[in-house]
């Protein structure tokens, strides 16, 4: 009998009852596919291996990451509580001993979310990998974090609720957001006033495929995660720069992705996108659970696999050195990009306007980071919705001082009811949300 190098935890959630459409991309099929790949190859067999089951996160947990409007019951349904509690029940062994790697195949994705949910943008209406690392903190106490988020969408969601939290490395390689949804994603986007270079953008020109990557992962992602040193890796491990994915276009093939797996060794993986259900899903999440288990996965192949139309184009990798010296160069001017923010207020403006491509919504944001320099600082967010919702948010980050959570409960009781719809407390040091009227 096989035995694996390192005992997986696998949870599989197809969410037979939900889609968008029944013939949208993301539709239970996604999934399907690869379970029966895996109970082809008997990978249930293997000593180390044990399929365990996904149990539905709560309100919380959805509450400790999200301001949903008008509330989690109107935006969430049940498969997507269950995918995220898949996830965390995949972290949870991790952290209780159980395992020593994890990996979620689960589905509705979630890393398009960001942290007010007005609507589903990008399939995504919750943050699967959020969700999961906030609820590990809240049980197993605050670690620092590193997300490598290689799906082929920049994770635009997964920035956004990390962007100003100094103990969370977040680092996405993508295709260049000036071809693809949404649109973001680029190395100038380098993380918050309390966290600047916490978040590592590394837009990837069409048509990437192993060798690319290979490349980008040595010279940035690794040096970037040694020098990080943290204590849990979580890899949103989105399948959609397969060669054959319908809706992107890169090159990256099953045997690449288990490679990047077996390089960056993650504690726990969540499958974020991937839409080529027969031709790509089965066979990399195979290799990416050989690779996990540290098992070989020289045999995973597609059965079109042509390493000679997959090799990368002669633009390719001197466009990619010169990105990687231009990402360096920001990552070495850190400090003193730190100390011109930082000089230049006490408070940070920034203002975005995000559009929910699967509903229709379009929203602007208004943001203010209250500077401290002792912690994180607060943070206050006004958001409008076109449908009519005009909330106001407090957020008190998880490492606060007692000033600033003193600040973030005073701002919240001056704030004018009357011109919003609600008003929010997002109070993490005591793990509560609180709203008025």
């Amino acid at each position: 009998m096989l035995k694996a190098d390192k005992r997986l935890a696998l949870v599989f959630f197809p969410a037979f009852d939900w889609a968008i459409s029944p013939t949208h991309p993301e539709r239970e099929e996604r999934l399907l596919y690869t379970q029966d790949q895996v109970l082809e190859e008997g990978i249930e067999d293997i000593d180390g291996i044990e399929m365990i089951n996904p149990v539905p996160a709560s309100i919380a947990d959805i509450q400790r990451v999200h301001l949903c409007v008008p509330d989690v019951e109107t935006r969430v349904s049940s498969s997507h509580l269950i995918s995220a509690g898949g996830a965390i029940e995949a972290g949870r062994r991790v952290l209780l001993g159980k395992a020593d790697r994890a990996f979620a195949i689960v589905r509705p994705p979630g890393h398009h979310a960001h942290r007010i949910v007005h609507g589903d943008r990008g399939f995504c209406v919750i943050n699967i990998e959020a969700i999961m690392i906030e609820r590990l903190r809240h049980e197993f106490g605050a670690r620092r974090i590193a997300i490598v988020d290689t799906d082929c969408h920049h994770g635009d969601g997964t920035q956004d609720i990390y962007w100003n939290d100094p103990d969370t490395l977040f680092i996405s390689l993508h295709q260049d957001g000036r071809t693809i949804y949404p649109g973001t994603g680029f190395p100038e986007e380098f993380g918050g006033p309390s966290a600047i270079g916490g978040t590592i953008n590394i837009p990837l020109p069409q048509g990437t495929g192993d060798e690319g990557y290979m490349y980008v992962f040595d010279r940035l992602v690794l040096p970037i995660l040694r020098k990080f040193k943290p204590d849990l890796i979580i890899n949103s491990a989105g399948q959609d720069n397969h060669y054959t994915d319908p809706i992107t276009n890169m090159r990256l093939s099953a045997q690449g992705y288990a490679e990047l797996n077996r390089r960056l060794a993650p504690d726990i993986a969540v499958l974020e996108g991937g839409y080529s259900i027969c031709g790509a899903l089965p066979y990399v999440n195979l290799g990416i659970i050989l690779a996990m288990a540290g098992l070989d996965f020289s045999h995973v192949r597609e059965p079109d696999y042509d390493a000679e139309l997959l090799r990368e184009g002669p633009r390719t990798m001197p466009y990619l050195k010169t990105m990687c010296d231009q990402i360096e160069n920001i990552v070495g001017q850190r400090d003193e990009i730190e100390r011109r923010v930082r000089g230049a207020g006490q408070i940070v403006k920034r203002f975005r306007r995000l559009f929910y491509d699967t509903d229709g919504i379009s929203e602007t944001q208004h943001e203010e980071f209250h500077l401290c320099p002792k912690c994180p600082g607060v943070q206050v967010l006004e958001s409008a919705a076109d449908v009519g919702d005009n909330i106001f948010v407090v957020q008190v980050p998880r490492a606060a001082c007692s000033d600033c959570c003193g600040h973030g409960i005073n701002l919240y009781e001056r704030a004018d009811a009357g011109s919003y719809s609600r008003i929010f407390l997002q109070d993490r040091p005591n793990d509560r949300l609180i709203w008025r009227p």
